[in-house]
């Protein structure tokens, strides 16, 4: 097993979101802004790798974390861009520097108020097999 795939697929999962046009104009990072900033924002977060080898060869299974937070009235602009973010991910297998992205799905979303119920967040979980 190695860690050695995680830089390479958050830089295609970032460029895959920043080309979205569904996701146009909207920022993807990966660390959240500055306290007080408003808006609505692509974080490429937390993930999880497991071990995926077999007796045909070496494998990953990251399981990465993006959310979607807004602080726009209601639910519905973030789950409209949870929405693209998944269309944009799922089945998408960019080139990666190290390994071959053998498939993108989804596992899971929660979507949360914070801050009171001023700010909404939808962390998506996807689960992104690699091969070595």
């Amino acid at each position: 097993m190695s860690y050695g795939a995680a830089a390479a697929l958050q830089a295609a999962v970032y460029g895959v979101l920043a080309g979205a046009p569904a996701l146009a104009g909207v920022l993807v990072m990966d660390a959240m802004p500055p306290q007080g900033a408003a808006g609505t924002f692509v974080l490429i977060g937390p993930e999880e790798v497991l071990d995926q080898s077999d007796k045909t060869g070496d494998g990953v299974e990251h399981r990465i974390v993006v959310s979607v937070i807004s602080d726009a009235s209601g639910f519905l602009t973030a789950k409209a861009l949870a929405g693209a973010v998944s269309d944009s991910l799922v089945g998408a297998t960019p080139a990666l520097s190290i390994g071959r992205i053998v498939s993108i799905r989804f596992l899971k979303a929660v979507a949360r108020r914070l801050a009171e119920g001023e700010v909404r967040r939808i962390d998506l979980t996807f689960r992104v097999r690699i091969e070595l």
